[in-house]
This record gives structure tokens, C-alpha cells and sequence, in this order.
């Protein structure tokens, strides 16, 4: 099948210009072959075959750049002795490096279940729900940047995938997911537990196969995993029926990736001419910001490189958190867009450059999107093309991976600040942005005893020196966990962006502790969003992760009830969770889910009581729930409604006030 590649080559994109650093502008990722760690015997010996190293580039180099090893892969069959498609699919993830998957059994996916317990590499995680599994691959792959594989069955098992799909896509997360599928002979006949997913998922995937011929398991294993991490990250499906599983084959390990289309329109490295061009840009400027998203979570190193060169200010999406440290006072201005700081808002506002690097323009940054940034020259960088122009039109762009931007963008800036070519100071302009930030901070009021949720937060960062891996879930919590939880480093902040699916915090805590085992995994999340997958605390507790979890409980759907306070008159419509017979009570009880799981628990309802309770769940070795008890009437400030400008921005006000 011919794979669509979301990252066709720019018309901008030209021949790399000739100074003399950048030729060192190539990106490669390699997929690894893993060693077997144990000494073969004679028979396995035998079975060794030699391989080259697949390297993968996020551009298009000469073959002669391209650096190529030996690796060894030691498998489990003689080289022609015949096997099931299901263990030629085991095998191949092997060989891609795969040592984690999270995958539900069904009668479809029965054969690669089977085949899984025959190898001594892969573990499986078992979920509780397929959602549960394709959220903890998404988290695995947040946070450790490997492609995360799923496994489920046919029909509602492969449906269930659905929404993971589609998170993926709009965050750009490497993922493979592989279904199985009823028999070829019966597909099309409306048979047991049969969905033509390859149809359902066509839109909602980077790429996707339907397997119909077994020897073509290793080849299409490969691509997949090729398409997933290079160019613009995305989720690849693979769906096999079971017949296909079931035959027997000798595979060809050495079949060729079939990909000449898509391997043509992957970026080119980035024109000098244009990078020469964004410098003196710069330069001219007065008042420069870096608004930078999901597409710098790869090049942390590169953007502060870049930032200690210029001194311009970083403003982040919340996919870009922690690309720049947010504890840096001096530079970092935080998240912008709807409830981002006033100080970041008022930045794109006022500048005359925009650099945008790595992000897509999304709705709810921009706002009204011709008011935004409508003083700026805007400069966009990104690795898919069909971001470019897409929302806002830019005055210069590069169709390119960000990581070689900045390296070239570096280059000129230290070889004409050394020749004394080139001299920044945007002092004035981050002391205007000081100002903004002292008479707009980031702010909450405390009523009596209660527990403000932005508190518990800033209490959480405090006493985990900003340095636990944070998933959420979606709603309010996840909005002042973006605000008020300082990333130093990329992939700490694991949520649902561009989707915002509720669900998501809980499983995809469990993939970063499967992913980072020696890193503290918090799950902030609304009682809302926990519920929808609660199922996992099962997972957590039989494979015995250390995953925590802080429920900041409102009893309510509070960013629906926020909306509601304001814009409908606080006219509740099915957004009160707790129990209408009983509103004093808390419903339902956390707790007893932690309990049935054997999970250890406590609440938390006055404000004095907090540090203790999260010091404790810290200390608590294992998995642990928190049930931190909320007033309802938060708002999370500042907000921008929908489609407004920056002069629209609200800074005032809870659920106490009428509208």
C-alpha cells in the first residue's frame, strides 16, 4: 500500500547554503536491533543474522552521510525454519527494539498473545480497556520519545482504539497500533467481531495496512515503525487477520521498505539563505518572542542554546511545555493562548517578530486569529508543510526539522557574534514583559479551610522539586497543572492536547512508569476525567507501579460549570457528578476504587492538612491515591473566550459572581 506522508516537500525549501557549519545539519534516529543478553547455544548461534542498523532521518541527505553498522540479532528459529505469522510479528517488534507493549486479548489477537508469551524480550502491560492500553502507549511514548505499541483485538477491541488514534495524530506521538482481524475469507461479511478499522482509522492515522499476505509482515513491521517517528510523528495501525496469523512462513528479514514517495517529500535540511534571512530579521527587531510548541520537545538543547544567544523570551503551546525551563524567570513566560499568562499574551501582542518554531497555529492560542501577533513579522518553522499557512500566513518559513533550524540558526549567530557582526539586547523589552508579569501573576484567593486546587499544585511542584513526570486528565485540573506546575525538561507534561480526552491522565501515568521506572509519576486529576478509566487502578496495582495520584475533586464537570458560570447564567446542565439525593456527601467514594484494588488512600479537605497528605503520598513507596477535596466555584484565570483577542482577556472573578 502507498503511504501518506503528511510531510510533503515545501516549495520554500532550497539548496543548503554553503557556510561552513552547515553540513552538519543531519538528524538521524536509529531503531535498534537488541542484543540478546543471554550467550547463544550452538543451535541458536546458527540462527544469528547479520544486520545493518536501520537509520532513519527526519531529511533527505546523501547516501554517502548515512553512518551504518553491524548489529547482531539472535532469534529463536533456525534461519529456514517455517513459523506462525504471529511470531514473525513478535519478532519483528524485537527487532524494532520493542521491549514494552500494553495489549488486550480477544479472539482475533489471540495468535500474537500466544506468540508474546513465547518471547523473553517483550513484556505485556495489561490494561483493563483497550482505551486504557492505547493511552498508556501514548504515555510511554510522551515520555521516554519511543514509538508506543498496542495490541487488540478485532471489532470492538480495534474500535476502542479509536480515540487514542486520534489523540496521536493531532499531538504527533509515535505510535503503532496492531489489531487483529477475522479471517480473510470472512472479511466483508458482516461476521463476528468484524470492523473494516483500516476504514474506520484512515483519517485519524499518519498510515495504516491491511495485511493480506503473511511474508509481508516483516516489511510492512519496519515501515511502520519508520513512519511513526520520522518526519512528523504520528500513529501507524497494522491490522492482520487471524488466518494470516495462523500460517506458517520463513520470513525474509531482508525485504526492502517500500516508501519511495513518501521518503521524496520527507524536508530537506533548511535553506541558509532563509536562516540568514531570520537572523537579520532578528536583528532589526525591537520587541522578538519565541512561541514554541510540541515540535521543539526533540531540541531543548538547540532552543536554549538559541535563547542564551538572543535573550528573546519564550512563550510555550501546552504541547511545548518544558522544551524551555519554566522556572527560568528571566526568559520564560509560560504557556499562552486562552488560559495562558497575561505576560505571554501580551508578548505575542505587542511584538513585531513572531518565531514561531515547531506549532501549528491552534485555535485555542491564536483566539481571533487576525488579531494575533497583528504587529508582527512572523517567522514559522516546521516539519510539516501543511502547517504552513495553514491558519496564519507567515512573512518568512522553512519546511524543516526545528532541531536542524536552531543548529544553523546557531552557527551564524555564534560566528557573527564572535566576529563582532551581530550585537542583541532585548533588555527593555524582557523588563516591559516584567512589568506584566508583577501586575498580572499567576493568582488564587483562599475561602476559609477549603483547598483551592491551584494551591495543591504549587504544593505538589514545591515538594517534588519540579522534577515528577505530570500526566492529567482533561478539564480544569489539567489547565492550572499547566500553569502552576513549573517543566524544566521536555517530557515531563504528558495531556491530551489537541484532542482533550478525558481519561487520558490514569493510563497514560502507567506508560511513563513503565517508560521512566526511576522518575515520580503523578497523575493530577478531576474526578471527572478519573472515572472514565478507572479501571486501570487494576493495572497499577498487579504490576505494582509506582504511579500517584492527586484527584482534585470538585463533584462537578468544573471547566463545563466555569463555561456555564459564565456565558449561560450558571444554568447547570448535567454537570453536577456527586449524587443529587445527597449533595453534602462525597460521591462517589475514590477511595472504595482504591480500596477494591488494594491501592493505599486518603483524603484531604482542609488546607492546612495538604503539605502532610502529598508528603506522605510521595513517601508512600508503590502506588498511591489522593483525594484532595475542592470548591466547585474555581475558575481558571486568565481566560480568553473563544475566538477573542488579547483586549478580551479575563482576569477576574469565580463561581461566587454573577454574570
Amino acid at each position: 500500500m502507498a503511504a501518506a506522508a503528511p510531510t510533503p516537500t515545501s516549495s520554500l525549501v532550497s539548496k543548503p547554503h554553503s557556510f561552513a557549519n552547515l553540513p552538519k545539519l543531519h538528524s538521524k534516529f536509529t531503531l535498534p536491533f537488541p542484543r540478546n543478553p543471554q550467550k547463544p547455544n550452538a543451535a541458536a548461534a546458527a540462527a544469528i543474522s547479520h544486520r545493518r542498523n536501520l537509520q532513519i532521518s527526519n531529511v533527505i541527505s546523501s547516501p554517502n552521510k548515512q553512518i551504518q553498522r553491524e548489529e547482531t540479532f539472535v532469534s529463536r528459529f533456525a534461519p529456514d525454519e517455517p513459523r506462525k505469522g504471529s511470531d514473525v510479528l513478535v519478532e519483528a517488534l524485537e527487532r524494532e527494539g520493542v521491549t514494552n507493549v500494553f495489549a488486550y486479548p480477544g479472539g482475533a489477537s489471540m495468535e500474537i498473545h500466544q506468540a508474546l508469551t513465547r518471547s523473553s524480550t517483550i513484556r505485556n502491560v495489561l490494561p483493563r480497556h483497550e482505551q486504557g492500553g492505547i493511552f498508556a502507549a501514548e504515555g510511554y511514548a510522551r515520555a521516554s520519545g519511543l514509538p508506543g505499541v498496542c495490541i487488540a483485538t478485532s471489532g470492538p477491541g480495534a474500535t476502542n482504539l479509536v480515540s487514542g488514534l486520534a489523540d496521536a495524530l493531532l499531538d504527533s506521538i509515535p505510535l503503532v497500533a496492531i489489531t487483529g482481524q477475522v479471517p480473510r475469507r470472512m472479511i466483508g461479511t458482516d461476521a463476528f467481531q468484524e470492523t473494516p478499522i483500516v476504514e474506520v482509522t484512515r483519517s485519524i492515522t499518519k498510515h495504516n495496512y491491511l495485511v493480506l499476505d503473511v511474508e509481508d509482515i516483516p516489511r510492512i513491521v519496519k515501515e511502520a515503525f519508520f513512519l511513526a517517528r520520522s518526519g512528523r510523528p504520528g500513529p501507524v495501525l497494522i491490522d492482520i487477520p487471524k488466518d494470516v496469523q495462523q500460517q506458517m512462513v520463513v520470513p525474509n528479514w531482508d525485504q526492502p521498505m517500500s516508501l519511495g514517495s513518501y521518503l521524496s517529500r520527507l524536508p530537506r535540511p533548511p535553506s541558509g539563505v532563509l536562516l540568514e534571512q531570520i537572523v537579520r530579521l532578528i536583528s532589526e527587531s525591537k520587541k522578538p518572542v519565541l512561541y514554541v510548541g510540541g515540535g521543539c520537545l526533540n531540541s531543548s538543547k538547540e532552543l536554549k542554546r538559541f535563547v542564551e544567544l538572543t535573550g528573546i523570551p519564550v512563550a510555550s503551546t501546552l504541547m511545548g511545555l518544558g522544551s524551555y525551563p519554566c522556572s527560568d524567570e528571566e526568559i520564560s513566560l509560560q504557556m499562552l493562548g486562552m488560559h495562558g499568562t497575561v505576560c505571554a499574551n501580551y508578548s505575542v501582542d505587542k511584538s513585531d517578530l513572531l518565531l514561531a518554531f515547531g506549532v501549528r497555529f491552534d485555535d485555542r492560542v491564536t483566539g481571533k486569529l487576525e488579531a494575533f501577533a497583528s504587529r508582527a513579522k512572523i517567522v514559522h518553522i516546521d516539519i510539516d508543510s501543511a502547517e504552513i499557512g495553514k491558519n496564519k500566513q507567515p512573512h518568512v518559513s522553512i519546511c524543516a526539522d526545528i532541531k536542524l533550524a536552531l543548529d544553523g540558526l546557531n552557527s551564524i549567530l555564534e560566528d557573527r557574534s564572535n566576529g563582532g557582526k551581530i550585537s542583541l539586547d532585548f533588555s527593555a523589552w524582557r523588563r516591559e514583559l516584567k512589568e506584566q508579569k508583577t501586575n498580572f501573576p499567576l493568582t488564587f484567593k483562599t475561602f476559609g479551610d477549603a483547598i483551592p486546587p491551584q494551591y495543591a499544585i504549587q504544593v505538589l511542584d514545591e515538594l517534588t522539586g519540579g522534577n515528577a513526570i505530570i500526566s492529567t486528565g482533561v478539564g480544569q485540573h489539567q489547565m492550572w497543572s499547566a500553569q502552576f506546575y513549573k517543566y524544566n525538561k521536555p517530557r515531563q507534561w504528558l495531556t491530551s492536547s489537541g484532542l482533550g480526552a478525558m481519561g487520558f491522565g490514569l493510563p497514560a501515568a502507567i506508560g511513563a512508569a513503565v517508560a521512566r521506572p526511576d522518575a515520580v509519576v503523578v497523575d493530577i486529576d478531576g474526578d471527572g476525567s478519573f472515572i472514565m478509566n478507572v479501571q486501570e487502578l487494576a493495572t497499577v496495582r498487579v504490576e505494582n507501579l509506582p504511579v500517584k495520584i492527586m484527584i482534585l475533586n470538585n463533584q462537578h464537570l468544573g471547566m463545563v460549570v466555569q463555561w456555564e458560570d459564565r456565558f449561560y447564567k450558571a444554568n447547570r446542565a448535567h454537570t453536577f457528578l456527586g449524587n443529587p439525593s445527597d449533595e453534602s456527601e462525597i460521591f462517589p467514594n475514590m477511595l472504595k476504587f482504591a480500596e477494591a484494588c488494594g491501592i493505599p488512600a486518603a483524603r484531604v479537605t482542609k488546607k492546612d492538612d495538604l503539605r502532610a497528605a502529598i508528603q506522605k503520598m510521595l513517601d508512600t513507596p508503590g502506588p498511591y491515591l489522593l483525594d484532595v477535596i475542592v470548591p466547585h466555584q474555581e475558575h481558571v484565570l486568565p481566560m480568553i473566550p473563544s475566538g477573542g483577542a488579547f483586549k478580551d482577556v479575563i482576569t477576574e472573578g469565580d463561581g461566587r459572581t454573577k454574570y
